[in-house]
């Protein structure tokens, strides 16, 4: 994270004091929420460890929760993470750590505020797990880049104003070596974007079409060819961001679990019993860890627990879920929700039926990486296992069979 030298020292103390200069400027009762996002933003309190003109003051990670705390204190709330999640969540750090000055400058605050929704253009119908092997082609045209291929699984994208683009600008390079990473505004021409419709009737996703797209170069993310290390940048915070949040003590799925345990007493059987305390612990014991993962993003970047993490978030998910199913009886069996809907931004799924999530649920060890790529990653990253072998890793993409 680039850090601001004038910045460095900065202390609690001082962050609740610019809290109470922000508030008393601003009366968060009284301020529009977005408005006061935006001076929040320009008070360096939206990420304090950013550095200074990017919404952060370049203090310890660690202060944000003191920030936290004092703007709840004030009454200020905080940003809606369901309005923009994918920006807040990956491009907010992406853009910190490898956007210029004049992309940090334009691109930061109104993602923090919400005026301008962002995506991720990541995966393709023949590279999803393999994300290195990806097809999306970017050729240099003067000072711009024309860029064609096809993404897929793009949550937000009929919503978006910028996408986290990844393409190949060398295919003579291994596949791995041969990426840049762009910001991509979605208004440009040669933008389209189409619904994918879900085993929930939910059409969350899109596949988005890029045709002729003219990207300036001044939208590009560091230097060229260096988009696979980008990307990993996107990718650890997108797995902390699915997995990793923190959550009270029954919080998630295993919230209606409990209900209908202790408000159905016909449907408890001892084997139904074992599921319940194990599906508990194990919800408790994510929460934990989650927590210890809040406290080692507070000292620096986050690293493959996320991973571990993410897998856990989807397992625990879809065993949760069915067991939910299962105690709803044949209220559980219903399912009438088929419409297609496209999902709308500033709220969540609560109060949706246990087919519903138990449906949903599927897509977790999915999205943000598969379950199987994370478990290697573990393997290599934390475990530190022998590599299996690859056949694709030198040779130049292009002779790459597909």
């Amino acid at each position: 994270m680039p850090q601001n030298s004038g910045a460095t020292g900065v202390t609690a103390e001082e962050i609740r004091t610019r809290v109470r200069e922000l508030a008393a400027a601003h009366d968060p009762a009284t301020t529009d929420h977005v408005e006061f996002l935006g001076h929040r933003f320009d008070a360096g309190l939206a990420w304090v460890h950013f550095p200074v003109g990017c919404g952060g003051l370049g203090a310890p990670r660690a202060l944000q929760q003191v920030a936290e705390q004092e703007l709840a204190a004030a009454g200020a709330k905080p940003a809606n993470v369901y309005r923009n999640p994918i920006g807040l969540g990956m491009g907010a750090p992406t853009v910190a750590v490898h956007g210029t000055e004049e992309q940090r400058s334009r691109l930061l605050r109104p993602l923090w505020t919400g005026e301008e929704v962002w995506c991720q253009l990541f995966s393709e119908p023949g590279a999803g797990s393999d994300l290195a092997g990806l097809a999306t082609r970017a050729v240099r045209d003067g000072d711009d880049w024309i860029v064609n291929g096809q993404k897929v699984w793009t949550s937000f994208a009929h919503k978006a104003r910028w996408a986290m683009l990844l393409a190949r600008t060398d295919p003579d390079l291994p596949k791995h070596q041969g990426l840049t990473y762009f910001f991509l505004d979605m208004s440009l021409p040669g933008v389209e974007v189409r619904p994918l419709r879900q085993a929930t009737g939910q059409a969350e996703f899109n596949e988005v079409f890029l045709t002729d797209v003219r990207i300036p170069d001044s939208m590009r993310a560091d230097e060229v060819g260096k988009g696979w290390t980008v990307s990993n940048t996107t990718l650890m915070n997108e797995r902390v961001a699915i997995g990793g949040g923190a959550s009270p003590r029954e919080g998630g799925v295993i919230s209606p679990v409990a209900a209908l345990w202790r408000s159905r007493p016909e449907v408890r059987t001892p084997a139904l019993h074992d599921q319940v305390m194990k599906a508990w612990v194990e919800a408790e014991v994510a929460r934990l860890a989650n927590a210890r993962i809040g406290q080692q993003l507070a000292a620096g970047k986050p690293g493959p627990e996320g991973s571990a993490a993410k897998i856990s978030f989807a397992r625990i998910n879809q065993e949760t879920t069915r067991l939910w199913l299962e105690l709803s009886g044949e209220d559980g069996l219903t399912y009438d929700d088929w419409t297609m809907r496209r999902v709308d931004l500033g709220g969540s799924d609560g109060g949706r039926s246990a087919g519903y999530y138990y449906l949903r649920a599927k897509g977790n060890s999915i999205e943000g990486g598969t379950t199987e790529i994370l478990r290697g990653v573990i393997a290599d990253r934390v475990l530190e296992l022998p590599r299996e072998p690859r056949t694709d890793t030198k040779l130049p993409w292009k002779e790459i069979p597909r």
